[in-house]
């Protein structure tokens, strides 16, 4: 086990990253958990990946409608940092080096299914058996409990529909239900819930000497993520919640709004009295602060669909660049709508490293997104993907294994 298991020595500084020091082997597949494994690499984690001597299906996918460039940003994404090693584990050799993998290992993570973790003995009792003070990290479908918990699952199954949220954004007419935004959005969102888990079970290592399991699932997530609805619903016993009417929205100060030349604005005034008036000013029409139709909240409710038109057309008559400025002169919160391409620009994005360049040791950049946090007001540094067992002789190396050794494993199949 690393030196952290112990707890920091007294007046021991941290040196580096948040998390240097301590160690991971992932077997895990596709991008949840191997998404975890890319956010605790970035916080300091030295992170093996164990990959099948195919690799992980993730590598070389093609998302529809999307093309296919010489980078794989979702590989490059989720598996930044990390050393690759193939090992077949379905060999006993290849399991005789993962157990040597994790001697010195403080987290075991994997994504495989309960059947397929039982087939290759890494399930939590027996890895547990020899390795009682590993912290052992699961990422499900749908928990680690209940009659479908060896049931498979995807973020677009998962996540996005089981979990409540395509139904919550789809009209009541609708031909098909929404879809999510983009690959792995779940995913992602469940790969970081994991990893906040992994660093309280690291806490509660250091501060209790007990070795915890963790598992957080993709239906798990989405709950979490769409909690006030599930909670209302279930409280009122509602099955679902139907969509306000756009142009009768509750506060008009609340909602997106289309600009002369085409571009949306979005506003989230809360409490609409305090700033009515004054955005009414900003925006050269005080005259409707003063009507007694829209004096204050009440008023406005009453009379929503004449207040809607009014602020509508008053959007719809300026570009967005006047609305800018107008906007910036009045406190209420608002902001663009934006498109993704327009991210590589955004001052704060960029300012903070939540979008960085990483340095391909080939004289070359790919972009990549930085984790949204900031230690000491430094964003954390970020490094390329490995290719296909990259590491696999220094891993082996390091542990022990001669080179006849090494070799031998090749010719048996159990390392590529």
């Amino acid at each position: 086990m690393s030196s952290v298991q112990g707890g920091a020595q007294e007046g021991q500084k941290a040196m580096g990253k948040p998390l240097q020091g301590i160690k991971a082997v992932e077997v895990a597949m596709w991008a949840f958990v191997p998404a975890c494994g890319g956010m605790l690499a970035d916080l300091g984690v030295d992170i093996v990946k164990v990959e099948p001597p195919r690799g992980d299906p993730l590598r070389g996918l093609s998302i529809g409608g999307m093309g296919k460039g010489a980078i794989d940003f979702s590989w490059e994404s989720y598996n930044r940092g990390k050393r690759s090693v193939t090992l077949d584990l379905k060999h006993e050799e290849g399991r005789a080096v993962l157990y040597r993998l994790l001697e010195d290992a403080d987290v075991f993570l994997t994504s495989l299914l309960p059947p397929a973790r039982r087939a290759m003995g890494i399930d939590e009792d027996a890895i547990r058996a020899r390795f009682p003070k590993l912290i052992y990290a699961s990422g499900s479908a749908l928990g680690p409990s209940g009659p479908d918990h060896e049931k498979g699952g995807y973020d677009a199954i998962t996540f996005w529909a089981r979990g409540g949220i395509s139904s919550s954004l789809t009209e009541a007419e609708a031909l098909h239900p929404v879809g999510p935004p983009g690959p792995a959005f779940g995913d992602t969102l469940s790969g970081a819930m994991l990893s906040g888990a992994i660093c309280a079970a690291i806490a509660k290592r250091a501060l209790t000497g007990e070795a915890s399991s963790v598992d957080v699932s993709l239906l798990g997530t989405a709950l979490w993520s769409m909690q006030r609805y599930v909670c209302q619903a279930t409280a009122d016993r509602v099955q679902k919640f139907p969509k306000p009417a756009a142009d009768k929205p509750h506060n008009v100060l609340v909602g997106t709004y289309r600009t002369s030349d085409g571009r949306f604005l979005a506003l989230c005034m809360l409490q609409a009295d305090k700033y009515w008036a004054p955005f009414c000013e900003a925006a050269g029409r005080a005259d409707l602060a003063t009507d007694p139709r829209f004096a204050d909240a009440a008023a406005r409710r009453e009379n929503i669909s004449a207040c809607y038109a009014e602020v509508t057309t008053l959007f719809a008559s300026r570009p967005l660049a006047q609305w800018k400025d107008i906007l910036s002169r009045q406190q209420g919160q608002w902001d663009v709508v934006q498109d993704v391409g327009e991210m590589k620009d955004d001052v704060q994005a960029l300012a903070n490293g939540y979008l960085k360049h990483v340095d391909c040791q080939d004289g070359t950049q790919i972009p990549m997104v930085g984790l949204p946090m900031v230690f000491d007001g430094e964003p954390l540094a970020s490094t390329r993907s490995p290719e296909l067992g990259a590491n696999s002789d220094a891993v082996l190396a390091g542990l022990g294994y001669s080179e006849e050794q090494i070799i031998d494993l090749k010719v048996q199949g159990v390392v590529l």
